[in-house]
Order: structure tokens, then sequence, then C-alpha cells
């Protein structure tokens, strides 16, 4: 995709970049295809992802910033944020029954602590095997727990906010 992008605007601005790389278009959706399901683990596997978003920025004007002043001018986020916050969103979407309750993964509360933190604390199990250990329901449980309750609460809007965006397409 960057090479097509590459070849046919030789001259690019800032702002037809970003409207090619944004979610919805040509670039992102290519990088961040099944995310949620596949998530990348390995350090080489996330590295050699965020490595085309790195190139994709360097095609614009900006070549002389480093990559994190880069994101901040084109106010894009790393990879690793965007799996991180698309894994809260869809967290969220399953501990409210959003999802039809046969096909969600199970996400079990936790009712014993309720001292710290939020009310919707996950359990938390231990397993000695890679395939099991970084599926959804077992890498998102040390990262929810962290929440806070205003995080919660500022997670349900984004969802709520991308939840529009979807209808509007």
């Amino acid at each position: 995709m960057i090479g097509l992008i590459k070849r046919n605007f030789i001259h690019m601005d800032k702002h037809t970049f970003v409207m090619l790389y944004r979610p919805k278009s040509l670039v992102r959706t290519h990088i961040e295809y099944a995310v949620s399901v596949w998530c990348p683990y390995k350090k080489g596997d996330i590295e050699d992802i965020e490595k085309i978003q790195k190139r994709a920025t360097k095609l614009i004007s900006l070549k002389k910033l480093s990559y994190k002043d880069r994101l901040i001018k084109l106010k894009l986020s790393t990879l690793k944020y965007r799996r991180l916050s698309g894994d809260m969103i869809e967290v969220f979407t399953i501990l409210h029954n959003y999802y039809d309750i046969d096909v969600a993964p199970k996400l079990v509360l936790n009712n014993t602590s309720f001292t710290r933190g939020n009310s919707l604390k996950l359990l938390n199990h231990t397993f000695h095997y890679d395939l099991r250990k970084y599926s959804f329901p077992t890498r998102i449980v040390n990262v929810w727990n962290r929440l806070l309750r205003l995080i919660l609460l500022l997670l349900f809007f984004i969802f709520l906010c991308q939840l529009i965006n979807l209808i509007e397409i």
C-alpha cells in the first residue's frame, strides 16, 4: 500500500497523508486487520508492524523529525496504543453485554476484591503454554484491572463515539 501511495502521490502534504492513512482508508486498515484476534506478542512481530507505520510517516516532509515527533505532528498514535485501546473497548463491550453471549469470550469477574480500582475486576488465570497465555481473555486482565472508574466512564464515551461513527458509514 505504501508503495502504491508513493508512486501515485508525488507531492503529498500532511492533510492528504492523514486522509490516506487513517482508519477506514488505505494503509491502517491493512495493518490493523483482525488485530484483536491475532495480536502480535513477539517483539519482532511488533517491530515489523510498527516499521510499516514509521516508513509511512516518512512519505511527507517530516523526515528529519523523530518517529514520536512525526506521530505528534500528524496526530497519530502508535500501533501498540491502538491495539491496547481496541482491546479495552472490546472488554467493555463484552462486560456490558453488547455482544451475543454465545459468541463473546468468557470473562470471569473477580467478586472477592472490591477495595481498589474498578468494580468490574476480572479474574486472573495463569497458563503455561503460549497458545493460551497470549489469547485475548488472558492478555487483557492485568491492564483492565488497573483501570480506574473514571477511565471506564471515558471508555464508555469513546465506545459510543466509535459506534456512532460506524453507524454513519
